[in-house]
């Protein structure tokens, strides 16, 4: 049976595109989606919403000069239509809106192009946009854009994500006050009357079902209550135009039920990453596109069959790009981009005599910066992949531009910058050969706690208050996706803080995976003080120690490091850092800091020791620090690990 050709009908305030297998309509010339058509179903998006509350581009926007992630939310309504490209195969449609003086204040200064493309015999839709902000504009700050898509509360209830983070969800209305009771945030709902009793007691919270962009290429939901069921889901082919790198954390489908796809956000990060452009600074960016695929089962088929088929669409979608197929100008082409290769090797000697091969390393490209700057990257484009067992890796299709290869390899330390800058031309292959990471290094390692990946994730996570439970969360990977977990420091510390023995405590079973606030009385909290003791068999008092603290997040805290006595000034002091939010977002990670402490050998004594460590700031629960690796060397001058080994026998 012969395909049928995409078909375009304009109207005076709607414009419906129909391939034969969905038809897709939008306000005319809002650009905003006010219905899917799809297997029988009249309206796959929310038909109680208004027409503008349905699926829509929007942004977060203030002030230049103005901190905080907060500001003017846009739905971002179009003012003029036009057809790109109509044949039988394609139509691209534009819905923009043009900035000009008279707006000042009132709206965001870019002009803004909303595409939305339909093929011939495709089960869905593609959307991007352009954002453009010119020289002689004013300044603003971009705090978050996103594309969203609220579906039907009727049909929707079962989510998935990922093959261990899928469910059936509660409802928006479980959340509505008589039915759920609101938590410490807003975002966190107690559900005390649901509609589904089984969910009765349960947490609902948007923030459990964050991702890293490296892991959020398809999420979305299925409506079980037709015959046949039907998928709708969001797919993500690319981060090259989302903010922070690989591990960068973003919101995917929530209750609602509703799907997004966020390009950039201060989510797990804070004020850091919201690009902040200045009155003369020219800009545009591509955001997308992104694909939202339609399925549905075949006779015999379960429902759940659904997602391992969105899955292999993800696939098909991640190998098509970059697509061929949108007709800007702004988004270039397979044969308009570069390509760079190499291999990365890791030298510490105090690992290895011989050069290590990078193993599973994160390596990209990004604009350039100083050494790690491209976790704190927000307004332009990043290239990332993994190394492969040998170290060698491969990076395709990149923008034409300036970058520097930025890398940071898992079990190890700190971050690795390549010397020269690399210029992408269309059609360069780059070979930069081998390159060697030199990790931070002094000396040899006489103790260490946790493992050096960015996240405290291999520390001890409580089970949670069996009050505030997400069911999903019970005996699984992510635990510390639960609610309430900073409260537990307070339970299983109520009056002394923390100690870890080095050679005796477990890191996985010993040490808390947040160093948080304790809770004194209604609302009031006191900063903490968790000890390292270990013992030296050996002190050299006129050589200088090294340690070195990796943090996975940091909230709105401090850390101090004293040495034997906890009342003395302390050695080192970071000062006020991070606004990840990670511990009441469920996250893990945030950025990244690493700290460098030398510490005085006259400071240690043969026997035991201590290192305090102190996180003073005290006016929240969500404030603390989330540990990923601590390590103390020994003095520089034994320069091998041989060497260090042969001296303490």
């Amino acid at each position: 049976m012969p395909l049928i050709g995409v078909q375009l009908h304009t109207q005076d305030t709607h414009v419906m595109i129909d391939n034969g297998i969905l038809q897709l309509t939008l306000s005319n010339p809002d650009g905003i989606v006010t219905g899917i058509r799809y297997n029988g179903i009249d309206n796959l998006l929310e038909v109680l919403n208004d027409e503008d509350n349905r699926g829509y581009w929007d942004l977060v926007w203030n002030s230049p000069g103005t901190l905080g992630t907060t500001g003017s939310f846009d739905v971002i309504k179009g003012t003029s239509f036009k057809v790109i490209v109509e044949n039988e195969d394609q139509v691209e449609v534009s819905f923009t809106r043009t900035w000009d003086s008279s707006q000042d204040g009132k709206l965001v200064p870019l002009n803004i192009d909303k595409r939305f493309i339909v093929l011939r015999g495709c089960s869905g839709f593609y959307t991007y946009a352009i954002y453009e902000h010119l020289k002689d504009w004013p300044g603003f700050n971009l705090a978050e854009t996103r594309i969203a898509f609220k579906l039907r509360k009727d049909k929707f209830h079962y989510m998935a994500m990922a093959d261990n983070r899928q469910r059936y969800m509660p409802l928006p209305d479980d959340r509505l006050s008589g039915r759920g009771q609101a938590l410490a945030y807003p975002e966190a709902v107690l559900l005390v009357n649901p509609v589904e009793h089984d969910l009765k007691g349960e947490v609902d919270d948007k923030y459990q079902y964050s991702c890293d962009n490296k892991d959020s290429q398809v999420h979305g939901w299925i409506c079980t209550t037709d015959q046949p069921a039907v998928g709708f889901w969001m797919v993500t082919p690319s981060n090259e135009f989302r903010s922070g790198g690989p591990v960068k954390q973003n919101l995917t489908s929530h209750v609602g039920p509703t799907t997004l796809a966020v390009f950039l956000s201060a989510h797990y990060t804070g004020e850091d990453l919201v690009p902040k452009f200045s009155a003369g600074e020219a800009w545009k960016k591509v955001f997308g596109p992104v694909f939202i695929y339609l399925n549905c089962t075949m006779d015999g088929d379960e429902p759940l069959s659904l997602w391992e088929d969105a899955k292999q669409q993800m696939i098909i979608e991640v190998q098509s790009w970059p697509y061929t197929f949108p007709a800007s100008d702004d988004f270039p082409k397979s044969n308009q981009r570069g390509n760079v290769n190499g291999r990365l090797l890791v030298n510490d000697r105090y690992v290895s005599d011989d050069n290590i091969p990078a193993n599973g390393a994160y390596i990209g490209l990004a604009p350039p910066g100083n050494v790690g700057s491209w976790q704190r990257e927000c307004k332009d484009y990043q290239f990332w992949t993994k190394t492969d067992i040998n170290g060698y890796f491969l990076i395709n299709d990149i923008r034409p531009g300036d970058y520097n290869l930025y890398a940071w390899v898992p079990g190890f330390i700190g971050d690795y910058q390549y010397s020269a800058a690399i210029t992408i031309t269309p059609g360069s292959e780059i070979e930069v050969g081998d390159l060697v990471y030199e990790p931070p290094r002094n000396g040899p390692t006489l103790w260490e706690i946790g493992i050096p990946d960015r996240s405290a994730a291999e520390f001890y996570v409580p089970d949670p208050n069996p009050n505030y439970i997400n069911k999903l969360f019970v005996n699984h990977p992510d635990r510390f996706r639960q609610y309430g977990l900073w409260e537990r420091y307070a339970e299983l510390y109520p009056n002394e803080d923390l100690v870890y023995t080095v050679g005796t405590s477990d890191y996985k079973k010993d040490w808390f995976f947040a160093q948080v606030t304790r809770k004194i009385d209604t609302n009031k909290y006191q900063g903490t003080t968790w000890q390292i003791r270990f013992k030296l068999d050996n002190v050299d008092q006129g050589s200088s120690y090294k340690l070195r603290v990796a943090i996975a997040s940091a909230t709105f805290s401090e850390l101090q490091v004293r040495i034997s006595d906890p009342k003395t000034n302390p050695l080192f002091s970071s000062g006020l850092m991070g606004r990840d939010n990670s511990i009441a977002r469920h996250g893990i990670h945030g950025l990244y800091w690493l700290y460098n402490v030398d510490v005085p050998g006259k400071l240690l004594v043969q026997g035991d020791n201590t290192i305090f460590l102190t996180q003073p700031r005290s006016s929240s629960p969500f404030q603390g620090i989330l540990y990923d690796y601590i390590r103390l060397e020994g003095p520089s001058k034994l320069s091998s690990k041989e060497e260090y080994m042969s001296s303490t026998l």
